[in-house]
């Protein structure tokens, strides 16, 4: 496939309406539907191995996960931890035990020595004081459900021990939903590295838009704790396997373009449950 060279190639037909390749056959082009099947029932879309999810979730009550910078770091850390069928959820307490002050490099060292399996394809993440988003494809059977299971078991742990809490700290189950069509993949990836933590530069950018788009990519650039400067080619996650978006933007040029035609065109209000389901 030709990835489009220039910003205007982004407009139709390349982004609108074609299936992603490798996903599910059938294209779902009515989101309403997808959101009013969701709040019907749980797990209204199955988690099935070869397909791509947006999972997200916040704290109970909307209450702190990440109170301070270490949490944010710690959270990643079980993002590449917990991705493995044989790690137990007290991995990251037992590498501290064993090897000091975690680190990156230590998990790096770690990751190197070990015959890791992963369960799932984390494409892209974000995490906020009191929120997460994931874009995730399922490689195994039972993975997504397996990889949140430890990871929420196991932070909640260390975010309890750590602040003298008790009880749960994500409101119920994550939610899901399911990803097979190009134009959704490609505006969602944009939200989840850019426009989630513009909200805490622009809180009002779901009802009055963008204000100043260079505020917003500056302060994503500085933000830490989403895969945006990885898709910039600016930092190498352990966390990250970008799946089938390493071909559909094969380089940081092409991703960048992609950011700037979003946020221009306001093309993120296609993606309809985002404006229900607002996490701040």
């Amino acid at each position: 496939m030709k990835f489009p060279s220039t910003k205007a190639d982004y407009l139709e037909p390349f982004l609108f309406g074609q299936p992603v390749l490798g996903l599910a056959k059938h294209r779902l082009p009515n989101y309403r539907l997808l959101l009013v099947k969701k709040i019907m029932g749980k797990r209204k879309f199955p988690l099935v191995v070869g397909q791509i999810y947006h999972i997200y979730n916040r704290g109970t009550a909307k209450c702190t996960i990440c109170a301070m910078e270490a949490d944010h770091w710690r959270f990643m850390q079980g993002l590449v931890l917990f991705n493995d069928m044989r790690t137990v959820a007290n991995i990251l307490w037992r590498l501290e035990r064993d090897r000091g002050r975690l680190t990156m490099n230590v998990l790096k060292e770690y990751i190197v020595m070990e015959k890791r399996i992963p369960l799932v394809r984390i494409m892209a993440y974000c995490v906020t004081n009191n929120h997460y988003h994931l874009l995730v494809e399922e490689i195994q059977e039972g993975g997504i459900t397996k990889f949140m299971h430890k990871l929420g078991g196991g932070y909640t742990k260390y975010f309890n021990n750590k602040h003298n809490r008790v009880g749960g700290l994500m409101q119920d189950k994550f939610k899901n939903i399911l990803v097979n069509n190009e134009k959704y993949l490609l505006y969602l990836l944009v939200y989840i590295n850019v426009l989630n933590p513009a909200d805490i530069i622009e809180p009002g950018w779901r009802t009055e838009g963008i204000k100043d788009i260079k505020k917003v990519l500056a302060f994503a650039e500085k933000y830490k704790f989403s895969s945006h400067l990885d898709y910039l080619g600016k930092r190498g996650s352990l966390i990250l396997d970008k799946g089938i978006l390493s071909m559909l933007l094969p380089t940081p040029k092409t991703y960048l373009d992609l950011v700037e035609v979003v946020l221009k065109d306001k093309k993120y209000i296609d993606i309809e449950h985002l404006t229900f389901e607002k996490f701040k």
